[in-house]
């Protein structure tokens, strides 16, 4: 038996009102994924809450380096409680490793977590903000950053994008890299090919070098394919993470084109206009905190990776020679001299990079390189295991 017409408007009505309802449902939670606000709910203050995304040049999960947005993400949901929540992807699950700029200043994604030095043949003066040859440990670029005009210098360079940035890491003294050969002279850098970014593959490729930028997730496969004969990355503690000692014989010191390589946190000018005064101060606090963190992990967790590095994969740990540094600080000076001539706002940033060098430099002669010094004198050489005598 059919139903009667006057039974069925009624339940078409209601199917229909139900789908509409949920097509609403699903369009609010979509705008809340875009980083909009989302009225109400579980944990909203003034009855507004956010989602962002955070995408970075990292692969997911990565010890340290990918470790640090995570952290932020869970201070921020735990400072707002729950008002501005943080979702974070790795490289390739939104945009590539190298887009994480332009994804960000285009608002596909509110956040992105990086290294300014992948953005120089865009903004040549954003080298300065990750590491410069020969230049500021990590301490000291914590100094010219947040009390020495080098932040409001960061935040003129990347405003023109609509991007803000804030300091978001650093690794400490990076390693010199890995090596499938001995480097014994200037000879043998002449055609080998390194994965080396920033100012630091520029001074590579000058000093005979060529030098490849390659994002974080194919370093490994390049080098066991042999598309690079060597590769900079970190140091013990992702190094390790990322196997490089099962495609890589020789480890070299010091780490002199990243001696305090600084990471940021970009973040969508116009996404960080929207959120409360209260919300601003928590993602810059989160960031600040999270840039000390990340410092303090390296410095405790570099140790046990090198020790597992030399007594249990047996890697050959070298110090790069003399004549090869001193080359290698002379092509920084040509590479830093033409960086400057060709950009102004390189040039207005160097400016304030070098003079803050030049007198922290002056102070830590008599303080932390002095202590340092005369902590070798009366404890003696820290040389580590597996280290050979010096060429």
């Amino acid at each position: 038996m059919n139903p009667s017409p006057s039974k069925v408007q009624p339940l078409v009505i209601l199917l229909l009102t139900a789908a509409l309802v949920a097509v609403v449902g699903f369009w609010a939670a979509e705008r809340a994924g875009d980083g909009r606000v989302l009225a109400g709910g579980p944990g909203a203050a003034g009855g507004e809450r956010f989602e962002w995304k955070l995408v970075t040049t990292w692969p997911k999960n990565l010890p340290g380096l990918g470790a640090a947005p995570e952290t932020f993400a869970r201070l921020v949901g735990e400072l707002s409680d729950g008002r501005l929540t943080v979702r974070v992807y790795g490289a390739g699950e939104i945009v590539p490793a190298l887009g994480v700029f332009d994804a960000v200043s285009g608002g596909v994604a509110e956040m992105g977590h990086g290294a300014s030095y992948y953005w120089k043949g865009k903004i040549p003066a954003a080298v300065f903000f990750t590491a410069v040859p020969f230049g500021m440990t990590a301490q000291e670029m914590n100094g010219w950053l947040h009390y020495g005009g080098g932040d409001a210098l960061w935040r003129e360079t990347y405003a023109p994008f609509g991007v803000v940035p804030f300091a978001g890491g650093s690794t400490g003294v990076q390693m010199a890299g890995w090596f499938n050969r001995e480097i014994n002279s200037t000879e043998d850098l002449r055609g080998l090919k390194m994965r080396i970014p920033g100012l630091a593959g520029e001074v590579f490729t000058a000093a005979g070098g060529t030098a490849v930028n390659i994002p974080g997730g194919e370093v490994y496969t390049s080098m066991q394919t042999g598309v690079i004969d060597a590769v900079e990355w970190v140091g013990p503690y992702n190094d390790l993470a990322l196997g490089l000692h099962e495609v890589a014989e020789y480890y070299y010191y010091p780490g002199w084109h990243e001696p305090g390589a600084m990471l940021e946190f970009i973040v969508n000018a116009d996404a960080l206009a929207a959120l409360p005064a209260d919300l601003r101060a928590i993602v810059r606090d989160a960031a600040r905190a999270t840039n000390q963190d990340m410092l303090d992990e390296f410095t405790a967790r570099n140790n046990a990776a090198l020790e597992a590095l030399l007594d249990e994969h047996d890697v050959k740990l070298r110090r790069l020679p003399d004549d090869v540094l001193a080359l290698l600080k002379e092509k920084s000076d040509e590479v830093m001299a033409r960086l400057v001539a060709g950009d102004p706002m390189a040039r207005k940033v160097y400016g304030s990079y070098r003079e803050f060098l030049e007198a922290v430099r002056a102070y830590h002669g008599i303080s932390e390189q002095a202590y340092i010094n005369a902590r070798t004198q009366v404890l003696g050489d820290p040389v580590p295991r597996g280290e050979t005598a010096e060429p």
